[in-house]
């Protein structure tokens, strides 16, 4: 005998003015299969429907919108130790067909983000990324809008002890044949006090402070500037963030 399990019913609802909007979303479970029902007040019905491993690393994923019939998209997630890929496509006549995908393992990793747009038969979207991951340092490479921007960072850290660290950014843009060239440092002053500057190629230099004067509560000060044009006005900042 094979059993429904309702996971959770819950309704909410909202008064703007003189209407009164309201849902209510129902979670259902049978075997490996979740669904997902809500329904508002627009008479509009939302459903997904989540297949978890069918096969091992696999999941399928199945949404909609009801009366909206270009709104259902089907999914599918893949997931094992040395690979992650999702791809995804619109349930209509011209659909949009999107892919992204990463190999790797914890030092190294290639990964790629795709969007096909079969009414226009063309890419919308076409990016590729790679990564080098080591004990003290961070690189990557990056080639995004359709092969226009290529992009490398590196971060490394100098000193452990005291989170010194540098990074440097170089981004180059083959329509503008234009160059950003960013640097940055940190270093902890102490336990609790973090320093952070950052300059560019265009002379925008900033740099923050930050404190934990109480555990996960922070208070930040920040400056920005124009080191090319001294006489505008320097910008501050002031950030205050409370945790319980």
């Amino acid at each position: 005998m094979h059993q429904l399990w309702l996971l959770a019913l819950t309704s909410t609802g909202t008064k703007k003015g003189e209407l009164f909007l309201a849902d209510i979303n129902t979670q259902l479970k049978h075997k490996n299969v979740t669904t997902d029902i809500k329904v508002d007040t627009g008479s509009n019905l939302f459903a997904t429907f989540t297949i978890d491993e069918p096969t091992p690393g696999l999941r399928t994923i199945l949404s909609l919108k009801v009366p909206d019939q270009r709104s259902g998209k089907l999914e599918l997630q893949y997931l094992n130790e040395y690979a992650g890929i999702s791809s995804s496509i619109g349930l209509t006549a011209n659909p949009i067909v999107n892919f992204s995908g990463v190999l790797g393992n914890d030092k190294i990793a290639v990964g790629t983000d795709l969007s096909f747009d079969s009414k226009e038969g063309a890419l919308s979207k076409c990016n590729f990324g790679a990564s080098f991951k080591n004990i003290d340092l961070i690189a990557s490479l990056t080639l995004n809008d359709k092969g226009d921007t290529l992009t490398g960072s590196y971060y490394h850290t100098v000193n452990p002890v005291t989170s010194t660290a540098v990074g440097a950014e170089v981004t180059h843009n083959f329509s503008s044949n234009e160059n950003t060239i960013t640097v940055g440092t940190q270093h902890l002053l102490d336990p609790f006090t973090t320093v952070k500057t950052r300059l560019n190629n265009f002379g925008n230099a900033s740099a923050l402070i930050q404190h934990e004067w109480r555990p996960k509560s922070l208070i930040t000060v920040s400056t920005e500037v124009d080191t090319k044009s001294i006489d505008k006005s320097a910008k501050f900042g002031l950030a205050l963030a409370l945790k319980p």
